[in-house]
């Protein structure tokens, strides 16, 4: 992943600096180019020297919280490492803080996932679609002895991810690479209407006769769909999603709000919570769960091990979202990203975003709202310049 996220031209140095400031033993990086199964690709190997410690989750994600790396960059590592801990906490019938991270706790498995992390922000996408994931076959030997591919972690962590069949007799998706891939990755199928910008091509360390060990990325815009008769020509398009609701009225506010924070870090596009009046008159919420179809299974598991609902509706909506992507503004306390939307009728705006306001107003002292208003009126700003020139 590393590797074609540098072919695509994320500069390695870029993604390099944010990592040093990870409080970790001296590693170093090597970025060539290989060949695999005859074409060209990008190679990254991260070294560092052996450790006699296994790393627990909180463990990490201190290093994380600690460094340098953005707020986007940080929660995207997060997510990756506490998935990775939830599926082999189920697996070994535990808890996710008491997991042992054998191999993805050392200093080289690390910097892969953080630099992922890091280089995945870079690149700006708004939107990650996979193909079917080939997993293999065969066995493979992990730190609790011989099993069958894929690995028990993969398995867990590809529930509701459609898989290809491959004829290669080892291993083709580790659970790192699957907590990857449910990270980044919010819709699977066949490679959608786009403009094709750039490929990148990343290679793995192995070789092998029957295919190219490598994984591709295309970046590039969608393509609207077409539109319907209905539907006016400057209108966006329509996508298609999931609602999941749930009744509660014996939870306290706590494990609410917890629970909220689980189902957004498990892919949730949004979630909220309405007043309502239940029967026997006793007040309770109903949340409400935005999603995509392939999160269905992972986040009603959630719901139901969260809260004490005992049932979950389903159906299935329509949404229309705005084009927009990701800006930053300088002002005078450094940069500041947000998201520039554009209207049906081709009008822009720009919101900032709140998280990194709000470290900024944090940091200084100063109100949230000066802050806010500073990055609108600097984009205001930056945008005079871009039209002047």
């Amino acid at each position: 992943m590393l590797g074609a996220i540098v072919d695509l031209g994320i500069p390695w140095e870029a993604i390099e600096q944010p990592l040093r400031t990870l409080n970790l033993p001296d590693w170093r990086a090597e970025v060539k180019e290989v060949r695999r199964g005859g074409f060209r690709a990008k190679h990254v190997t991260i070294s560092a020297p052996p450790e006699d410690r296994h790393r627990h989750l909180h463990d990490i994600v201190n290093l994380i919280e600690l460094s340098g790396l953005s707020p986007r960059q940080k929660e995207l590592a997060v997510s990756i490492f506490r998935r990775l801990a939830e599926a082999e906490a189920y697996v070994h019938g535990t808890t996710p803080d008491h997991v042992h991270f054998h191999e993805v706790g050392a200093v080289d498995s690390i910097v892969d996932i953080v630099g992922t992390a890091v280089g995945w922000d870079l690149l700006g996408a708004e939107l990650g679609i996979s193909s079917p994931v080939a997993v293999g076959a065969g066995t493979v030997k992990i730190a609790h002895g011989e099993v069958t591919v894929p690995a028990p972690a993969t398995a867990v962590l590809l529930q509701g991810v459609p898989l290809a069949q491959a004829d290669v007799n080892t291993e083709l998706t580790t659970p790192t690479g699957a907590a990857i891939l449910k990270t980044l990755v919010s819709r699977f199928g066949p490679l959608p209407p786009m403009r094709l910008e750039r490929v990148g091509c990343g290679a793995g360390s192995k070789d092998f006769p029957q295919r190219p060990n490598i994984l591709r990325l295309f970046l590039g815009h969608l393509q609207p769909e077409p539109r319907s008769k209905e539907q006016p020509g400057d209108f966006p398009p329509v996508d298609h999603l999931w609602v999941i609701e749930a009744n509660v009225d014996d939870c306290s506010g706590e494990v609410i709000g917890y629970c909220f924070g689980r189902l957004l870090s498990a892919g949730a596009l949004d979630v909220f919570a309405t007043p309502v009046q239940m029967k026997k008159n006793r007040p309770g919420v109903m949340l409400s769960v935005i999603c995509e179809e392939e999160k269905l299974p992972t986040l009603e598991a959630i719901l139901f091990a969260e809260t004490t609902t005992l049932g979950a509706r389903r159906y299935r909506v329509e949404r229309t979202v705005l084009p927009r992507k990701r800006v930053v503004v300088q002002t005078e306390w450094g940069p500041i990203g947000g998201k520039l939307v554009t209207r049906p009728s081709g009008e822009k705006y720009f919101s900032p975003e709140y998280e990194e306001c709000r470290l900024v107003a944090e940091k200084e002292g100063i109100p949230l709202r000066i802050v806010h208003d500073a990055a609108v009126a600097a984009f205001r700003q930056q945008s005079l310049v871009e039209k002047l020139d």
